[in-house]
């Protein structure tokens, strides 16, 4: 599954798809990297961390419309989120990956 804004942008060319409590609560720690142009898709999801995780990443927060609500790029290892309570799911992807692109408001599609 690939993650494409409106214009059709490219953000991730492949999708993890995480939608199991264990699975969310993993997601990427222990990981040593993220390859480029992937990303992994938390749902649901309003919150996020990044403990036991080796590598900053790049977070969108997405409503049930699929309108980005908040935007965290190069999110450090061993932080928190804040709480976004609009937020039905969440997109990590390698830190870089945003780079200013994706706007709040934009809505993002899954294909």
């Amino acid at each position: 599954m690939k993650c494409v804004l409106t214009d059709g942008t490219v953000i991730a060319e492949e999708v993890e798809v995480a939608e199991q409590f264990f699975k969310r609560l993993k997601g990427l720690m222990f990981r040593a990297q993220m390859p480029a142009k992937t990303a992994m898709l938390l749902s649901p999801c309003p919150q996020i961390h990044t403990c036991f995780m080796r590598f900053p990443i790049d977070v969108l927060f997405i409503d049930k419309d699929d309108t980005v609500q908040y935007i965290l790029e190069n999110l450090k290892p061993w932080r928190l989120s804040p709480i976004i309570y609009r937020a039905a799911k969440t997109l990590e992807m390698p830190a870089g990956t945003l780079k200013g692109r994706v706007k709040i408001g934009n809505k993002i599609y899954f294909k």
